[in-house]
């Protein structure tokens, strides 16, 4: 087994997603250089017409996929005896926080002369707000957060989250499922800086909402009680499925209106295959001893921050719209509605990438050491 894993494995993962693509491009008998322009030129054309079969075809799928956790959760009792956490006052700086993101809020949805030469950039500081709320919410609730707990690892998320973000609007390249709206006027640097800023929030919304998400047993009750697994094999089963990771972002790139969804799907198969080749990914452990708990809450934390991402962005001056292939109808904002699915692996693919760079102790664990698991 490979031993200093850390160094290896992100210059490992950009250089399939990276490559692949572009292979499948050169495949393709495309020419290469439109997919390395930048900053990116929008690109507002028609997607493939709605598709019925499509639609119900990705539905089924999704409520298939969902449908083991809501019975599991729904038919599972809580724990008797379970007494429900004192809560405290809301705290100064959560407050603080209601503030600066109802500041932020008015200023992105209003168009006042005095503040015109910031309201396009009002998004990452609406995040900003948003995580501080989140973790005064937290705090509320259980007395611990990961911004007061582990400062050092949730300000490492930011740069961390901006890099992560980027590797997506470097496969959106090749689908064009979203563009930008507001920014073409920015030279490489403006865009560069301007885009990594609001980039940088990802992952700490993510983590942050999921710990939230956390203090409420009710959510994910029953979901530790799910068979257990069983992996042998593991170095085999990592190169394998690297193999199939890059297959898929080479697929990705060779036929886009069909296969756009791997662009939510091979990032998660990737993470996993790079780190098996040193260690089980948390995520992965929990699983095969029948835990699916945090799974579950960084699923319902992508949803969560997906509803505000596309809330947030329908009236800002600077925004994103959607090209999605035959399911570009029932818009909630400016997201098809199923395309709201594609939030769950989302979320999952956010709490394995902080894993994945920054593993020794996973939030969740820490949490658990410090305050005791409430869900148990």
């Amino acid at each position: 087994m490979m031993k200093n894993h850390r160094f290896w494995r992100l210059p490992a993962y950009f250089l399939i997603v990276g490559l692949c693509p572009l292979l499948g491009v050169w495949l393709a008998q495309k020419p290469v250089s439109p997919y390395l322009t930048f900053p990116p030129i929008p690109t507002p054309s028609q997607p493939e017409p709605f598709s019925w079969a499509a639609f119900l075809l990705i539905g089924v799928f999704v409520i298939a996929c969902l449908s083991p956790f809501l019975v599991k959760i729904i038919g599972t009792k809580m724990p008797s005896g379970n007494k429900p956490r004192e809560t405290r006052d809301f705290s100064r700086w959560g407050w603080f926080g209601m503030i600066f993101l109802a500041f932020f809020w008015i200023i992105a949805w209003t168009r006042f002369p005095l503040f015109e030469a910031i309201q396009r950039f009002t998004f990452a500081p609406l995040w900003i707000g948003y995580i501080w709320i989140v973790n005064a919410l937290t705090f509320r609730k259980s007395g611990h957060c990961c911004l007061l707990d582990r400062t050092t690892y949730f300000l490492w998320l930011f740069p961390l989250s901006a890099v992560f973000w980027w590797s997506f609007e470097y496969l959106n390249r090749f689908v064009s499922n979203w563009y930008y709206i507001g920014v073409s006027d920015l030279g490489p640097w403006e865009y560069f800086i301007h885009c990594s800023l609001p980039f940088s929030t990802v992952l700490p919304a993510v983590i942050s909402t999921s710990e939230y998400l956390k203090t409420f047993p009710r959510l994910s009750n029953g979901l530790d009680k799910f068979p257990l697994l069983h992996l042998s094999g593991q170095t085999f089963w990592a190169w394998s499925l690297i193999s199939i990771s890059a297959i898929s972002f080479t697929a990705l790139a060779l036929w886009p209106e069909h296969l756009f969804f791997l662009v939510w799907l091979a990032p998660i198969a990737l993470i996993c295959d790079l780190q098996l080749l040193t260690e089980l990914p948390p995520l992965l452990k929990d699983i095969i001893t029948g835990d699916w708990r945090r799974v579950w809450r960084l699923a319902l934390a992508g949803l969560i921050c997906g509803f505000f991402w596309e809330m947030w962005n329908i009236n800002s001056l600077a925004h994103w719209k959607y090209n999605v292939p035959y399911v570009q109808h029932f818009m909630l904002f400016e997201m098809p509605l199923i395309g709201y699915a594609g939030y769950f692996p989302f979320g999952i693919v956010c709490g394995l990438f902080a894993d994945f760079i920054m593993l020794n102790k996973t939030p969740s664990e820490e949490f658990s050491g410090i305050t005791g698991n409430p869900e148990q």
